[in-house]
């Protein structure tokens, strides 16, 4: 085979690869148009995640939207009580926590104390928090603590002298918080949010319940 031969041969082999190397792009090029329609399809439906409830009840037009709005609400109003209760606390030099627990004695005690369970109940914490934070509470002279003469073990709570004093000179700041933060609620409303409010501690009780029996599962498979 002359040199000529061989050139040939070898610029036909180079446009047949071409050919087909060309024909593979061209198809490609074929093919992204249509890939890149169902790419944006899929970017401007964006993505939508299953209803996070079941329940009917839960659901508006098949749809937990309306749900998941509520959820923020909740949160967004649980943070601005907290923020508001340890606003309180450190006007009286106590916690967040600390305040609370005065307020509840002080609306629980009536002529005998409040007996710990009685506050861990109304607070829906453990006896064993109560038990805790009221001692330091009474050793700055904020609570009183004396024997539950129905129970030896046990102690009835009421506010200090000192504890009385510090919620009189707070009251008319407390007034004003919560009158802005609920006072667009008319009386009914205030009302339904009353037991709704309950409705859910128990509902939320269920869940934790739920949640820790799930928790406790998994680290035993651990």
């Amino acid at each position: 085979m002359t040199r000529t031969s061989n050139v040939a041969t070898a610029n036909s082999a180079k446009r047949l690869d071409g050919g087909v190397e060309n024909g593979k792009t061209r198809m490609r090029t074929r093919l992204a148009p249509s890939q890149e329609s169902t790419r944006q399809k899929v970017l401007a439906g964006g993505y939508h995640p299953p209803a996070t409830v079941s329940l009917p009840a839960l659901l508006h037009k098949q749809s937990d939207r309306q749900f998941r709005h509520l959820v923020q609400d909740l949160l967004t109003v649980s943070r601005r009580l907290e923020m508001a209760r340890d606003y309180f606390g450190r006007r009286i030099n106590v916690t967040g926590p600390q305040y609370n627990l005065l307020m509840t004695v002080a609306q629980l005690q009536g002529t005998t104390g409040a007996s710990v369970g009685s506050v861990a109940q109304a607070m829906h914490v453990s006896s064993a928090f109560v038990a805790s934070e009221t001692r330091k509470l009474s050793d700055v002279g904020l609570i009183r603590k004396r024997p539950n003469p129905e129970d030896g073990r046990g102690a009835l709570l009421s506010l200090a002298p000192g504890g009385r004093a510090k919620i009189d000179r707070l009251i008319g700041e407390i007034r004003i918080v919560n009158d802005l933060f609920f006072g667009l609620l008319g009386a009914r409303q205030f009302g339904e949010l009353c037991a709704s409010a309950g409705t859910l501690v128990r509902g939320s009780s269920e869940a934790m319940q739920h949640i820790e029996r799930v928790q406790e599962a998994s680290d035993r498979t651990i």
